[in-house]
């Protein structure tokens, strides 16, 4: 038996599960030039699959890409306001990929994409608690207020877990976090005295930005996928 067709669409990246099925229910879907009518069809790897008229890919097995995201970027595939997308950055062969969390608009560093979107989920659930590792420049003379942030603190009703901070020189900090709530580090520091000037993510797990060029893309080798999965 193949693989279900949703699944293919949603590791394609066109769309998730859910809305794959939606495709398919409006009639936007077809399978070597035949609209498919239900969810429940399974196609094999030689199988032409177009979704609103367009040829999709299939992906064999799990492949994750380290992306050097820019400054000034939405973490999106479409931005009402207009703002430049990382999709935009990125050469067309890749941008049926998911990205694994989100960067801010204004956060630079490490991003990582994916084909297949439960392992993007799983990466990003509290529960796997896979720490990622930022370079925070703030605007701080006095770093005592950092303590809060290290033993777990609440801001506006939220609660966020202990943080590692450490000072490495100037105004720079090393800051790694578990949970990945949405601008966490920003809203943590700047409740400890210490606004975010700019942010750079180095790290998620086992995975390194190193001296990855900004706006390029390259594969995560197997062997670092393989130690990830085993820490999921």
């Amino acid at each position: 038996m193949g693989i279900r067709i949703s699944k293919v669409i949603a590791d394609s990246g066109v769309a998730s599960r859910r809305g794959a099925e939606e495709l398919i229910s409006l009639g936007l879907v077809r399978v070597n030039g035949n609209v498919v009518n239900t969810p429940v069809f399974f196609v094999e790897e030689d199988d032409i699959i177009e979704v609103k008229g367009k040829q999709i890919t299939q992906k064999n097995g799990l492949h994750v890409y380290m992306f050097h995201k820019p400054i000034n970027t939405m973490t999106t595939t479409f931005d009402p306001q207009g703002r430049k997308t990382i999709y935009e950055c990125l050469p067309e062969e890749y941008r049926n990929l998911k990205y694994i969390g989100r960067l801010d608009f204004k956060t630079t560093g490490l991003l990582l994409l994916t084909n297949d979107g439960e392992f993007a989920r799983k990466l990003t659930l509290p529960a796997s608690k896979i720490p990622r590792t930022y370079i925070a420049t703030v605007s701080c003379r006095d770093f005592s207020g950092l303590d809060a942030a290290r033993n777990g603190i609440t801001v506006d009703g939220i609660k966020y877990a202990p943080m590692k901070i450490d000072h490495i020189g100037g105004s720079n900090l090393r800051v790694s976090i578990c949970e990945g709530k949405k601008n966490e580090v920003r809203i943590v520091l700047a409740a400890c005295g210490c606004p975010v000037h700019k942010l750079h993510r180095v790290s998620f797990g086992n995975i390194k930005l190193k001296k990855l060029p900004v706006g390029k893309i390259e594969p995560v080798p197997q062997k670092t996928i393989d130690e990830l999965l085993k820490s999921l």
